[in-house]
């Protein structure tokens, strides 16, 4: 997506350990425009297949899902929770998910009550690195005996493990931006 890759080249910082930085457009501070035109190429992206509802991962896939929502007709969003809450019942799916990121893992949960057997799952979420988090929320979307039927992601390292993880449990994977590289502190797309 054009329109992405210029911003990330405008705005986007890669610091040592080749981490690219968004966080002043995707993931702390959020570009709505920006968010309106990726909510529109996931619906292209998958428009052949029915959604009823958007997964993703507490915190940063949960603004994108809410604007990919809009055009799937208003579906439900559902996020996975990382952190401990007293609202959640202990009625829920798990899975346990490292985050290469932040060198920790999580036990990320989803109520019972949100996701239904029979149901087309299409998962969000901004980052696709080793894979992790996509395979921990396809797992849960399985343990409900719903169907994940797509992963849609902002940006993808194309050079870690992430979508043949993902391509390897027959999930069909859709980058929105494809980084082949790093070279001397800038992005290098596939």
């Amino acid at each position: 997506m054009k329109l992405l890759k210029n911003k990330i080249f405008e705005c986007g910082t890669v610091t040592d350990g080749n981490i690219l930085r968004v966080e002043n457009f995707i993931n702390h501070q959020m570009d709505i425009k920006l968010f309106n035109e990726m909510g529109k190429e996931f619906k292209e992206r998958f428009k052949d297949t029915k959604i009823d509802k958007i997964l993703t991962i507490e915190t940063s896939g949960i603004g994108i899902s809410a604007i990919v929502a809009q055009y799937f007709d208003y579906v439900p969003v559902v996020f996975a929770r990382k952190f401990p809450s007293a609202i959640i019942s202990e009625n829920t799916y798990n899975y346990e998910v490292y985050s290469y990121t932040k060198k920790i893992t999580n036990m990320v949960r989803v109520d019972k009550e949100f996701l239904k057997e029979g149901e087309n799952v299409l998962i969000i979420d901004d980052f696709l690195a080793n894979g992790c988090a996509a395979v921990g929320l396809i797992n849960i979307v399985k343990q409900a005996k719903a169907n994940p039927i797509g992963i849609g992601i902002i940006i993808e390292k194309g050079f870690q493990g992430g979508r043949k993880a993902i391509e390897d449990l027959g999930v069909k994977v859709e980058s929105l931006a494809i980084i082949d590289h790093f070279e001397d502190g800038k992005v290098v797309f596939r």
